[in-house]
């Protein structure tokens, strides 16, 4: 009985006057030689019987406890080795968020506040393709909070010269599905929504209506078309790209603040075949990238107040002969999609 006794005297004692961990178990390890001193053999019997048990329990017992230290000892050095994923809360960042957004938080146009309003940005691209596929791994590479990518065609062999979110092991994926498990590999921070099918009339104005912000790298003018009077409608800004061959051309489009939409600065389709896609004229493999990425970067200034847009301003781009100009664009009076008011 004054065995116990003596264990509770020494963890409650050392909890109530604020011992440390480690005095706390040194002092009970040297009570529990103690107890296995007055069993030994060599000592008066009347000693063991007085702290009570015998010699077989009080060692048997100090053999368990040596394991469960043993046990917590290794398992603590586990646990130090694996750096946990800290879910942050929302608006807050974690550590690693911390350590992973460094450089663009040190820059004095995006800063803290900047990064933030990335976080708690909503994005959508239409199209996984070329241009998508830039635009999609660097705005999750900067921490755009949530992604949306719609896509109803597949991996190819052939989307591979350019379209570098896809890899050959996914062919015949969905595009949509390919490239959430590129984002979500990238930084696992972000949430990604794909949806896989292509973007019509039935479903643009609701989907668009959950966005901040759109970007279109799609190939084909009835998407465009169809995304710029769902946008004009709904307010919402468009980032919006195009390539063929060697050049390539993107804008800012944000009738809601005063700027063109993309009907006003093209309000005439071309005929058909007039302007024939990449897969009828062909395309340079790294002139995606270089439009797509830029369509990230204008995402990235207009998400975070940074620089000079291109909202009024058409950028086009010719890689065979590495020129850029930038051209005024205005708004249409008269426009179908925005009213060119």
């Amino acid at each position: 009985m004054i065995g116990l006794l003596g264990f509770v005297a020494v963890f409650a004692g050392g909890r109530w006057l604020g011992w440390p961990a480690r005095w706390v178990w040194l002092l009970a390890w040297g009570w529990l030689l103690v107890l296995l001193l007055a069993h030994a053999p060599f000592m008066p019997p009347e000693l063991g019987a007085f702290v009570g048990g015998e010699f077989r329990g009080w060692f048997v017992l100090g053999v368990l406890a040596a394991l469960v230290l043993a046990y917590r000892a290794v398992l603590g050095r586990v646990r130090r080795r694996v750096t946990p994923v800290v879910e942050a809360k929302p608006g807050a960042f974690s550590k690693v968020e911390l350590d992973r957004y460094a450089r663009h938080i040190m820059l004095r146009e995006i800063g803290g506040p900047g990064q933030k309003s990335l976080k708690a940005a909503k994005v959508l691209v239409v199209g996984a393709g070329g241009l998508g596929s830039p635009a999609l791994l660097y705005l999750a590479a900067s921490g755009v909070g949530v992604i949306g990518v719609i896509d109803g065609d597949g991996v190819e062999g052939s989307n591979l010269q350019r379209q570098i979110i896809h890899t050959d092991a996914r062919i015949g994926m969905p595009k949509v599905f390919s490239a959430e498990i590129a984002m979500k590999a990238l930084n696992p921070f972000i949430e990604v929504r794909p949806y896989h099918r292509r973007l019509d009339a039935d479903l643009a104005a609701e989907l668009v209506a959950e966005y901040d912000l759109v970007l279109d790298g799609t190939d084909n003018f009835d998407t465009r078309y169809l995304v710029n009077r769902v946008c004009a409608a709904a307010g919402k800004p468009l980032i919006a790209a195009a390539i063929t061959q060697w050049e390539g051309q993107i804008s800012l489009y944000d009738p809601a603040q005063g700027g063109p939409c993309f009907e006003c600065v093209f309000p005439v389709r071309p005929a058909p075949g007039m302007v024939p896609t990449c897969a009828e004229a062909g395309v340079a493999a790294p002139l995606p990238g270089v439009i797509g990425a830029m369509m990230a970067m204008e995402a990235v200034k207009h998400l975070t107040g940074a620089g000079q847009g291109l909202r009024g301003r058409l950028m086009i781009h010719d890689a065979l002969y590495a020129e850029t100009r930038v051209i005024g664009v205005k708004r249409r009076a008269g426009c179908a999609a925005c009213g060119g008011l």
